[in-house]
């Protein structure tokens, strides 16, 4: 039997989401948070069922690359990356959790005033509606995301990576059947799960359908989502972390920063692309941490001419060298262990490069001086800007929100992590008593017996 068409197989996938839109959005807390609870428990108790789909998926990768030509470290990196450890079935039942003990911000009043005339006025906390997630990372991700949209009672379309198929149907029917049974609606999330790339195309394009679209994946994958989405993006992650060290600084506060913005991920998206040292600093702080970095963590480092200068007698010496930047590398988010270094004559020539080379996702000075901190702060145009702490703290997580779903870039919606609070939108409600809007096309003088006639 022919396999059904792309585009009608999303088509008619997507129908559902609206029915299930508002039953989903009017759930009370408190069966949400039983539904999470319940997941969890189902998770951690079918653990074993779980880690042997992982080493179908596991065995899986390995027999497609071999088949493929591949051989030694690319085969034995990429079957890495899909074998679940042994405490992953539990972390993915540690953020069930902890989003279910996180306040449900469905029907939360964000402010509320009164007019002049009695008019009693609210901002109250909506979904967003249909929510779809492609991703191109591991099953963690794909549980995160699925359990935030169903707590902020959103329909997730989600579309995870293909090389943990197996172990992505072994963990989403389980939720499934564990939300069901607490009172979740059937259809509260889609798992997309056929492997063609024009699935996630079909869904980009699913503008009537779908009212948001997050990309959990690499430059590729946000680049075909920029191009191809009919629909606002939230989390497009794409951008330049940027780290200034400032002549009046604590050098060891300096140093833990910067190596921890670097070291603790070097693939996130938030740890830092670019350092920007203000000259004066060269000897007494650059030129020991770059050592460390080479040496220690054997991050690539390539600088502007006065750090290569800096640092050029290393490769005579025998030792791992750094190399030239170029133009373009300022411009890089390199999500992988390279950083490029560039001393600048201070807080001014530092403001105008983070400007020149953005758009800026984190941003982090270290500095012990006030009015620096105050000024970069205010200046500098980014997702999170923090003063004297790692960029890596630029999270949901990092902030004390829960989990989120990426970091939000774009100048619609909020910036920086998107969670809870972030995947629901605003609606006004007001409270009044009779009050209209003047001018009332009744005459003041027949309005109070038309009103006493009508009641």
């Amino acid at each position: 039997m022919p396999e059904v068409p792309v585009k009608m197989y999303i088509d008619k996938l997507l129908k559902s989401c609206r029915d299930v839109q508002r039953p989903l959005a009017l759930l009370s807390g408190p069966v949400k948070d039983r539904a999470l609870w319940a997941m969890a428990d189902r998770l951690q108790a079918d653990e074993e069922q779980i880690f042997a789909a992982n080493l179908l998926d596991v065995d899986a990768v390995g027999k497609t690359l071999l088949g493929e030509g591949l051989r030694g470290e690319r085969v034995k990196e990429a079957v890495t990356r899909v074998r679940m450890m042994p405490d992953d079935v539990k972390e993915l039942a540690e953020r069930l959790r902890l989003i279910a003990d996180l306040p449900d911000p469905v029907g939360a009043v964000t402010k509320r005033w009164e007019r002049p005339d009695g008019l009693q006025v609210s901002r109250v906390r909506v979904p967003l509606g249909v929510v779809g997630v492609i991703s191109e990372m591991k099953p963690l991700i794909t549980v995160e995301s699925l359990a935030l949209c169903l707590k902020s009672g959103n329909v997730c379309v989600f579309r995870p990576a293909f090389e943990w198929s197996r172990t992505h149907q072994a963990i989403e029917s389980r939720m499934r059947e564990e939300a069901e049974r607490a009172g979740i609606p059937v259809g509260a999330w889609l798992l997309v799960d056929r492997p063609e790339k024009e699935v996630a195309l079909e869904i980009m394009r699913a503008g009537k359908s779908v009212d948001a679209i997050v990309p959990r994946g690499g430059p590729g994958l946000r680049k075909a989502m920029h191009e191809q989405a009919k629909m606002p993006i939230l989390c497009y992650d794409y951008g330049i972390s940027h780290a200034y060290v400032d002549a009046d600084v604590d050098i060891p506060i300096a140093q833990n920063v910067v190596i921890n913005s670097k070291i603790q991920h070097a693939t996130s998206t938030n740890s830092i692309d670019t350092l920007l040292v203000q000259q004066g600093m060269a000897r007494p702080f650059l030129a020991a941490l770059i050592r460390r970095l080479l040496e220690e963590y054997k991050i690539q480092v390539i600088g502007c001419p006065k750090t290569v200068a800096l640092m050029g007698q290393m490769a005579m010496t025998g030792h791992e060298a750094v190399t030239p930047a170029t133009d373009e590398d300022w411009d890089r988010q390199f999500q992988s262990p390279v950083l490029a270094i560039k001393m600048v004559a201070g807080l001014d020539e530092a403001l105008a490069h983070i400007a020149d080379h953005g758009p800026c996702l984190t941003a982090v000075i270290a500095t012990s001086d006030y009015n620096s901190a105050m000024r970069f702060s205010r200046e500098v145009d980014a997702t999170a800007v923090m003063v004297n702490a790692s960029t890596r703290l630029n999270s949901g997580d990092g902030y004390g929100m829960g989990p989120d779903i990426g970091l939000n870039l774009s100048r619609v919606q909020a910036k920086g992590p998107i969670g809870l609070e972030q995947l629901t939108n605003e609606k006004y409600v007001a409270f009044g008593g009779g009050q209209l809007r003047h001018p009332h096309p009744v005459p003041d003088t027949y309005e109070d017996a038309i009103m006493l006639k009508r009641a």
